[in-house]
């Protein structure tokens, strides 16, 4: 049996501007974690994911290409990163096998409600890794990554592919995007194989730490976000105000720069400081493009957690979902937590995720 977990992830700090490529972000892991398990099986196999579809799924082969009973299916993710893992394999001289796999997932609420973790990519992270072990692919956390965003663009065909970087990763990574257009040009002309041995242009992934005074506490407000189409309308936003979203684009690198800056220098003010700047420089960028990044519960989240001497933002595209603070060790996090509760805000116990690999 092959088992492969992959964290969820929250930004820090550089969201919506790191969907530009080589504009950089800061995304912690969490210790929440998407698993797959796979079984050898004979004769056929099952795909089951408990959180995504109750639905069992069977499938067969003809020839290298698997073949499903259900095409309707909410999995794409998952068939995505098969497809993908198994070309790759084949590319290895790797004997395709049938197996069942499970897909099991920590990063919703017991009801089933949405956190926010970038759950699609921890599931491709996941699948990619366990089914990596099954064939003894040997991959580095750089493969897992790229066979991950390959397969999460053919799905999405967008995005910034940072939550597959925290994922694939762990801990805290400052990472820019790769020129996206390079990749599916790439992926229709090229072997996987020389795919993951090329440098992908402008893509940089840097694993940072927290200094050992400062901790993370995350509320969720109980509304979800819708990511698309939030980052949609700021995209409409940047067509018709040209001027504002460069001096945003251009404000956010900077921010971003002087946060990873802190992270290595092991500066707590600076690291504390850049995050309450770039609350700022969202609060601008909502403004201007008339979107509702902040909302009035949000707002409250990160307001008390300012009383208590946290640096506190949003976290990912806003619109509901969570807040991150980062604070000294010494403050009341018990009491900030109560102040949370009594306006309707969760605190969630999350923590950053453990490094699973240097870059």
């Amino acid at each position: 049996m092959s088992t492969g977990k992959a964290p969820g992830k929250l930004y820090l700090a550089g969201e919506y501007a790191v969907v530009e490529t080589g504009f950089p972000a800061v995304i912690a892991s969490v210790n929440q974690y998407v698993t797959a398990h796979i079984t050898k099986s004979e004769n056929g196999g099952t795909i089951q994911s408990k959180n995504l579809n109750k639905e069992l799924i069977h499938w067969d082969r003809q020839g290298t290409e698997l073949v499903f009973d259900d095409t309707e299916s909410q999995l794409q993710y998952i068939l995505s990163a098969i497809n993908f893992v198994e070309k790759y394999a084949l590319e290895k001289n790797a004997k395709l096998d049938y197996y069942d796999l499970l897909v099991t997932s920590e990063l919703d609420s017991k009801d089933g409600k949405k956190y926010g973790l970038g759950s699609s990519a921890a599931v491709t992270v996941a699948v990619v890794k366990t089914l990596g072990d099954f064939y003894h692919l040997n991959l580095t956390a750089m493969d897992v990554y790229k066979l991950s965003a390959i397969s999460h663009l053919s799905v999405q065909g967008n995005g910034s592919l940072g939550d597959i970087a925290a994922s694939a990763f762990g801990g805290i990574v400052a990472y820019k995007s790769p020129d996206r257009n390079w990749v599916f040009n790439m992926v229709r002309n090229h072997s996987l194989t020389k795919l993951l041995e090329l440098h992908w242009p402008e893509l940089k992934i840097e694993t940072l730490k927290l200094p050992e005074n400062l901790e993370l506490t995350v509320g969720w407000t109980g509304s979800p976000a819708s990511t698309s189409i939030l980052v949609d309308r700021i995209a409409l936003s940047k067509a018709q105000k040209v001027e504002k979203y460069q001096h945003f684009l251009k404000s956010s690198r900077a921010n971003v720069e002087h946060l990873i800056d802190g992270f290595r220098s092991n500066n707590s003010e600076l690291i504390k400081d850049m995050i309450s700047k770039y609350r700022s420089l969202l609060a601008d960028l909502a403004d201007f493009s008339d979107v509702h990044i902040e909302t009035e519960m949000l707002a409250q989240l990160c307001d008390i957690a300012e009383k208590f001497g946290g640096a506190a933002k949003t976290s990912g595209a806003g619109g509901g979902d969570c807040g991150i603070v980062i604070s000294n060790r010494q403050i009341e996090i018990d009491q900030l937590k109560e102040e949370w509760k009594k306006v309707g805000i969760t605190p969630l116990t999350l923590k950053i995720g453990e490094i699973i690999a240097h870059a």
